[in-house]
């Protein structure tokens, strides 16, 4: 049985700082002020709650999902320490999630918005593009601040990746998100759509194994933030495969930014493009694998210290989150045995979870 909140006690090394702390817990929050006869519940190195930037509850591959599958999926991130979740895109209504103190927090983009049968079959509102800036503000409107875009897909006739929206379309529709309060992002696996995004002034991009040099410089000066859901990358031979036979030039494609995908996120990384960790869980990837992403990160060329700092501190930060431990922040954060920046798959094995101040393991 938890010990009550304002008696709970919490020793070690507290990230991103490196600085040795007792932590305690009062009514949820966190206070550095000793509290007489408080228990120690964990000793190891403490890590602010998890951030998975690029997820999916409510979805699977099919669709949207009923109300228990969407508890699962919710635990399931929530016991690999993902406390904090960027929902980017679902057609559920995941609302009844924010008043249960057990579960994630949850900041939504809304539904996808796409061309009429180039996205993934019951996920996405699918529009023409002279709709595209009235369903961004909807979107903007139902999300918490962000709204998401199928920026290319397979087209038919040319059998292969394709610009889903034209350049004018984007320009209105980003601009009246930003009007609106949100920021906008956009899945991309391609190289075509990446310009015309970036010069209407996206704040995003998801996957981004078609990035170039040029582009890549575009976003680091701008701030644009790339999410490479590296676990996502690792089915492109899959998708390759296919759609072979009915889209050869797509297959041969995909093989391609494959290939090169780790040299592409390295570069992006090594221009100073802020990278956030992201599982693309919900669709085809089961939940619960944000330690696998931050280690993949690493994989590509990010350091330990910024590979966990893209799914935690820095992500936090980016998406307008308390991003230290500090006197009165919420008490959401992970503990475990073991040093992460020495060896990341550490993040598999939690060792304590608080959320809200509440002990979930």
């Amino acid at each position: 049985m938890m010990q009550p909140a304002e008696r709970i006690r919490v020793s070690g090394v507290v990230l991103p700082h490196g600085e040795h702390r007792d932590l305690y817990i009062v009514d949820g929050r966190i206070t550095l002020e000793p509290v007489p006869g408080a228990a120690l519940l964990a000793q190891g190195w403490i890590v602010p709650g998890l951030v998975d930037a690029h997820c999916h509850i409510g979805l699977d591959e099919h669709g949207p999902v009923s109300d228990e599958v969407c508890e699962e999926q919710a635990l399931c991130d929530r016991d690999a320490g993902a406390l904090l979740v960027r929902d980017a895109g679902s057609a559920a209504d995941t609302r009844w999630i924010d008043d249960r103190d057990d579960l994630p927090r949850i900041i939504r983009a809304g539904r996808h918005l796409a061309r009429p049968g180039r996205y993934l079959r019951n996920y996405a509102h699918e529009i023409e593009p002279e709709e595209l800036t009235a369903y961004v503000v909807q979107e903007a409107q139902r999300g918490d601040g962000w709204v998401k875009l199928v920026g290319d897909w397979i087209e038919r006739k040319s059998g292969d990746l394709q610009p889903s929206w034209p350049a004018d379309a984007l320009t209105s529709a980003i601009g009246a998100a930003h009007e609106h309060g949100a920021r906008v992002t956009a899945h991309v696996f391609g190289e075509a759509a990446l310009p015309d995004l970036l010069a209407a002034g996206i704040d995003c991009v998801e996957h981004g194994t078609g990035l170039s040099p040029d582009l890549i410089d575009a976003m680091a000066v701008g701030g644009v933030a790339l999410v490479p859901t590296v676990k996502q990358l690792e089915n492109f031979p899959n998708y390759a495969a296919a759609g072979e036979a009915k889209f050869p030039v797509y297959a041969r494609h995909m093989r391609e930014l494959f290939t090169r995908r780790q040299e592409t996120i390295a570069a992006a990384y090594d221009a100073g493009v802020p990278i956030f960790a992201g599982t693309d869980a919900g669709g085809v990837l089961p939940h619960g694998l944000i330690a696998d992403e931050v280690i993949g990160l690493s994989a590509y060329g990010m350091s330990p210290f910024d590979a966990l700092g893209a799914a935690s501190w820095n992500a936090r930060t980016w998406l307008g989150r308390p991003n230290w431990l500090d006197e009165g922040a919420s008490a959401d954060f992970v503990v475990y045995d073991a040093d992460p920046l020495d060896d990341l798959s550490a993040l598999r094995s939690p060792a304590r979870i608080v959320l809200r101040g509440r002990v979930i393991i």
